[in-house]
């Protein structure tokens, strides 16, 4: 492979600006006549002139159901910002969420006053019509768990932490509530530095007993639970204890760590994002919002190597082996690890070893990869989080091939797309950190295989 640098690959400039209605044709696995293919898109058979806001999908507006409808002790309250979510079948879906928030669906507007630059009367709709009621993630009174120091949230008043793991059945109900675990995962002090949340959450792919690992970034540590929720099994890092470079300096903000307490940097993490594992249990960390490495580990979880370098502020580092806001990964085939550079919107590639090989710039706009999935057909798909809001097909050259969504707070619609997974039946599950929600969407009959995402390897375990 050769190194692109800045160059953005010819073929996906060139299909992004013949429009939102062309796409990059992709040869399709299904019978579709000519008539349904238009200038290279799929097209809906049911209707050729649906605008596809939802892609090749349509969003399951039922799943899941109602916070209160599941838990009617929780009326008035709803998801909070949801971070993390896993498919283990389409029977068996992990959620993880910062607590919930109060329902803002049937608010009542109210209108502000403020003024411009100019000294002018401004009064705006708060909420503003067809806008999102409000962030769940980010703000004084989101869900806490941001690393943050302006929080001020009121425990049982602008949120309640309640609810951080929960296992949800096809038809959106509730399977497991893993209640037992809430207290675990709760920031030390929201209103303070100290923090604590499930970043995302995951099962490794060859093992057969389908252990949940649930990324607590917050408290610098990994938790692996049995798959029932019933045992906390393995816990990875020092509680609330970070590397001395991180204390000194990170690479997200460029300033000392939150965290001050220091650890042997083979026994703690600066914030660690995402997971992926090789066939024989061996794997690799991204470290993370803080720290600026990845860390490799064998299959009990000892410490065998890290590499990588603080890049420069500013969203412009294009040193190979430099990082800034390291925040996801996953390897293909070949055991190539792609790694998720998301402040310089790249991609960096590495072997196991840490050797640099390649890299993808994704563009100079507000790109802000936030999960990357390695899919059993070899393509990488990627979700935009606060600047596209779409979803990316890339082939392992990273040639863009494909994308698809919008920003609505209607189902369907993306805002921060944090997470994704995807069942047996090619279900696709999001967990949306922004508009605070999981939702499902259901491949549409007919749609073009090719421009599903993709399975996930599922080598020791199908169910």
């Amino acid at each position: 492979m050769k190194s692109v640098g800045r160059i953005v690959v010819v073929g996906a400039v060139v299909c992004a600006v013949i429009g939102v209605g062309t796409w990059v044709s992709i040869s399709s696995r299904v019978n579709v006549n000519a008539a349904q293919k238009q200038s290279g898109s799929w097209v809906d058979p049911a209707n050729p002139s649906d605008e596809l806001v939802d892609g090749p999908y349509r969003v399951d507006p039922n799943w899941p159901k109602p916070l209160a409808t599941l838990f009617p002790e929780e009326k008035g309250w709803t998801w909070g910002a949801v971070q993390g979510i896993f498919a283990q079948n389409p029977d068996r879906i992990y959620v993880a969420m910062r607590g919930e928030l109060p329902e803002v669906a049937k608010i009542k507007p109210q209108y502000a006053e403020l003024q411009n630059d100019m000294g002018m009367t401004v009064h705006l709709q708060v909420p503003g019509t067809g806008m999102y009621a409000r962030n769940a993630s980010v703000g004084p009174y989101a869900s806490p768990g941001e690393a943050s120091d302006d929080y001020m949230g009121i425990d049982g008043k602008d949120f309640r932490w309640k609810h951080i793991i929960t296992v949800f059945d096809g038809q959106g109900n509730v399977k497991e509530a893993w209640t037992q675990w809430d207290s675990l995962f709760k920031p030390d002090d929201p209103n303070k530095l100290s923090q604590g949340r499930v970043h995302k959450i995951l099962i490794n792919p060859y093992d057969p007993e389908k252990r949940v690992w649930a990324i607590d970034d917050g408290h610098e540590v990994i938790r692996v639970f049995s798959n029932d929720g019933k045992k906390l099994l393995q816990t990875i890092g020092t509680l609330n204890t970070t590397t001395p470079r991180n204390a000194k300096m990170t690479g997200n903000t460029g300033k000392p760590s939150y965290i001050q307490k220091t650890g042997d940097p083979s026994e703690t993490f600066g914030r660690q994002t995402d997971i992926a594992w090789l066939p024989d249990g061996t794997f690799f960390v991204t470290d993370g919002y803080e720290e600026t490495r990845v860390v490799k580990f064998d299959k009990n979880g000892k410490f065998l190597m890290a590499w990588g370098e603080r890049g420069e502020q500013g969203g412009h580092e294009m040193r190979p082996n430099y990082f800034n806001t390291v925040h996801g990964i996953a390897i293909d085939a070949q055991r190539r690890l792609y790694i998720n550079d998301r402040s310089n919107r790249r991609i960096q590639i590495f072997d196991e070893n840490g050797k640099f090989l390649n890299q993808w710039y994704l563009g100079d706009g507000p790109a802000a990869t936030y999960h990357i999935l390695m899919a059993a057909d070899q393509h990488l798909w990627a979700s935009d989080g606060h600047g596209n809001f779409k979803f990316y097909k890339f082939d392992l050259e990273g040639r863009l091939l494909y994308s698809w969504g919008t920003m609505t707070p209607a189902p369907g619609g993306l805002w921060g797309t944090h997470q994704f997974s995807v069942d047996q039946n090619n279900d696709l599950f999001t967990a949306e950190v922004w508009g605070g929600r999981p939702q499902k969407f259901v491949p549409r009959k007919g749609a073009d295989p090719a421009l599903l995402v993709g399975q996930p390897i599922r080598a020791a375990w199908k169910e």
